[in-house]
Formats: C-alpha cells, structure tokens, sequence
C-alpha cells in the first residue's frame, strides 16, 4: 500500500509510480494516437470529406452514450472500493479480536503456567501470518508448522491453528485452569477468527462477473475507437491528444478498479496485510509481556 500526503498536489501531478496507470496505458496510448492520427488523414486528406458527410453526425451518438458510460465507471468503481474497504474492516477486526484474545488468556491463565501461555500467544500471531498467506495463494509452511506438526500442503491453515486454539482451550477448561463462563467468553473470540476468514474468503473467491467487466472493457474500446471519426471535422488533428486523453481516463478507471477489487494480493494499493500481521505480533507480544515492561 502507498503511503502518501494527500495536500502533495504537484507531487501526485508529476510523480509517476510504478503502479501509475500512465506506465501500464502507455503502449495503448501510442496505438490509440497513431489510430487517431491515420483517421485523421483519411478523413482530410485521402476521402476530403465535407461538412454534408454524415460522418460528422457521429458525435451525436457519443453525446447519447456518454452518459451511459460514466453510469457504468461509476457503478465500478464504488463497487470495487466497496470490496477494498470490507477487507480493510475485516483485518481491523482481526487485529481487535487478536488483542481482545490476548487480554483474555493474559488475564485467565496462571502466569506460572509459561509454556501453555506462550503457545496460545504463537497461534494468535500464527494465525494472522497464515491467513495472509492463504489469502494470497502462497501456502509455505511457517516455522510453526514445521517445527511442531506435519500438515498437508493443500490444508487450511487458518482452520488447522483456529482448532489448535479451541483444543488449547479445551484442554485448559478440563484441567479446571478455566472455568466454563471463561470459555464461553474466550470461545467468542476464536469464533471470530473463522468469521473473519470467511468474509475475506469470499472477498476474494467472489469476482466481479465476468460479462460485466468484459462488457464494460468492449464498450469503453468501441467508444473511444468511434471518436476520431465525427469530431474530425470540428478538431482536426487536434483530435489526436483528445481520443488519447479520453482513452487514458476511461481506461484508468477501469485499472484502478481492477487492482483494488482484490485488496489481499501484492500491488501498490492493495492492503498492507505483512504490516498488519507484524502489528499484531507486536501489540500481542507486548500484552504477554506486561508484567516485565511494567517493572
């Protein structure tokens, strides 16, 4: 994620980064230049064209659809920024459940019993890793799993370390380490854990239809390469730098939606999920050592 100052205005106007929009456009917006520049020169001077043409009625058409197009952007746009900020509500979620988790054990379990309050430490931090790794496809064993336990490549991970925290939890419960109300109320908070997963889960699993982004691209080319055509007559070669332009905004958009629909991959803005997950590791590192930071 790109960390930024948002009152920079001629910085955002000149600094182009490597996820800018310009950068991936730029090839296109060459092709849709030299295909202005040759409609251009057919239209003024190989056919020489006049003002009883019917061609010069075209941008009546593009008047009709441009309205229909920003609709669509728009509705794109909000759609995939909506997805964004659900998984940013999710893992702001998961960072509270994790602390809450923390506060609990902390306070419930015997400070003498160190070996069982560091395991229930590990997997609440354990489980924030692995659920980024699953969300982004890239299922490398942790030191905990290597180390501890033999799991499967293809398994869910995040499920595997949510039961090692219920058996955890169970087992502390039988001992009468925990009483049955504290597990009730730790219990809720592992819920979560899952809860948590599956909305992100289904952020992922659940694209944009796919006719509907693929309509959208179609028209978007169809209205830009029909441009050229009618406003000839009124620009001349002007028309070049404006079906470029138009091209560059129509076709933004529809990137910036695309790289944001998906907010648990790696791009510039997608979500900091490495951040958080050490974010979490250290405010639940510092719950579990309290006593010592407080002498």
């Amino acid at each position: 994620m790109i960390n930024y100052n948002p009152k920079e205005w001629f910085t955002f106007i000149f600094h182009f980064h490597k996820a800018d929009t310009f950068r991936k456009l730029f090839p296109m917006l060459i092709a849709i230049g030299a295909y202005a520049g040759f409609i251009a020169y057919l239209e003024v001077e190989v056919l020489r064209l006049g003002d009883d043409s019917h061609v010069k009625n075209i941008p009546a058409m593009h008047g009709m659809l441009g309205f229909v197009i920003s609709m669509l952007l728009v509705f794109r746009t909000n759609t995939a920024y909506d997805r964004w900020w659900e998984g940013r509500r999710n893992w702001g979620a998961l960072t509270n459940t994790s602390r809450n988790l923390a506060i609990k054990v902390q306070a419930m379990i015997p400070k003498t019993m160190i070996e069982e309050r560091r395991m229930i430490e590990k997997l609440i931090v354990e489980y924030a890793f692995a659920l980024k790794r699953h969300l982004r496809g890239n299922q490398n064993d942790s030191e905990l799993f290597i180390s501890a336990y033999k799991v499967k490549p293809e398994f869910h991970k995040p499920n595997f370390i949510a039961k090692l925290l219920t058996e955890k939890i169970q087992e502390l419960h039988k001992s009468q380490i925990l009483t049955g109300k504290q597990l009730l109320f730790i219990n809720e908070e592992i819920r979560t854990f899952t809860d948590i997963c599956g909305a992100c889960e289904r952020i992922r699993n659940t694209p944009i239809p796919f006719s509907y982004t693929a309509f959208l691209k179609k028209f978007i080319f169809f209205y830009v390469m029909t441009l050229p055509f009618g406003y000839v007559f009124t620009l001349g070669y002007i028309v070049i730098p404006v079906v470029v332009f138009v091209f560059y905004v129509l076709a933004s958009l529809e990137l910036i939606a695309e790289e944001i629909e998906n907010p648990f991959g790696t791009d510039a803005n997608d979500l900091p999920l490495a951040q958080m997950c050490k974010n979490i590791q250290k405010h639940v590192g510092e719950i579990f050592q309290e006593e010592s930071v407080l002498r």
